[in-house]
């Protein structure tokens, strides 16, 4: 294994045991049995650490791009990566322990500035995700320009509500009504027109 392997499979072993861990250059060298200047030269600043390891986990979670899948329509795309996005939630019971695993990183502890930043990672690192879908299909003319952040906000909410739907003791068929809401929110955003010039400020 090299040393930027080495690195970054120590920084996922560090954030696998503590959602919340800061993955501090120091502590991570340490854990990898690296110099903090070998780390340095792989990965200059914290940050570009912490964004090359959280693209390895989702790279490993959701494989392949699907959305310049162009053997699909636009509207098949989408549909794929939301459930891709989905799929390693599985049953309920891996739902709950997802969340339960979130609620115990997040929620339940008080909101320090490292819990925050350790939070702000994975969330940004979901924005990317979206924002590369609606970028490819705003170039392809699937998707109108100007709503970009407002459908960016709109599928993330439906990603979380949906997530947390399967993790709850729902007496009806899961499948069908997710399968329903993801068609939905497919279609909404594939309709929705420019972003409207916004207006005068309201008293």
């Amino acid at each position: 294994m090299d040393t930027r392997e080495k690195i970054l499979q120590a920084a996922a072993e560090m954030l696998a045991e503590d959602m919340a861990a800061k993955l501090s250059v120091r502590a991570v060298a340490a854990r990898a049995g690296v110099s903090v200047g070998s780390l340095r030269f792989h990965f200059p600043t914290q940050r570009a650490l912490q964004d090359s390891l959280l693209a390895r986990i989702y790279e490993h979670l959701l494989p392949g791009d699907a959305i310049r899948d162009r053997t699909l329509p636009p509207r098949e795309r989408l549909l794929n990566c939301l459930r891709q996005v989905l799929a390693p939630l599985g049953t309920r019971e891996d739902a709950r322990t997802a969340w339960g695993t979130v609620y115990r990183a997040f929620i339940e502890p008080e909101p320090t500035e490292e819990v925050r930043a350790a939070y702000l990672r994975f969330e940004r690192e979901a924005e990317r995700r979206v924002e590369h879908w609606l970028t490819v299909l705003e170039e392809e003319g699937a998707v109108s320009p100007g709503r970009h952040t407002r459908n960016l906000r709109f599928l993330l909410t439906v990603l979380n509500g949906l997530s947390v739907e399967r993790a709850l003791p729902s007496g009806e068929s899961v499948l069908i009504a997710e399968t329903e809401t993801l068609n939905a929110a497919v279609d909404h955003v594939l309709s929705t027109g420019p972003a409207p010039p916004a207006g005068p400020a309201r008293p």
